[in-house]
């Protein structure tokens, strides 16, 4: 499982890197990006938690 981060969509509000720091960051220019690696499974909940928490539907997770 990944996450993904539409960057279009994105309106770089901080909720996920909030909810799920592990996996979400902020970039410089103010929209989030996601660990390009697979999310942990001590982190799947957390990070499902992010994805339903954004204002814009911006997070995939697969």
């Amino acid at each position: 499982m990944k996450a993904f981060v539409d960057k279009e969509t994105c309106i770089g509000c901080g909720t996920c890197p909030a909810v799920c720091p592990e996996i979400f960051q902020m970039d410089d220019d103010g929209k989030a990006v996601a660990d390009e690696a697979e999310v942990a499974d001590d982190l799947k909940d957390s990070a499902k938690e992010a994805a339903e928490s954004c204002p814009v539907d911006a997070i995939e997770i697969r």
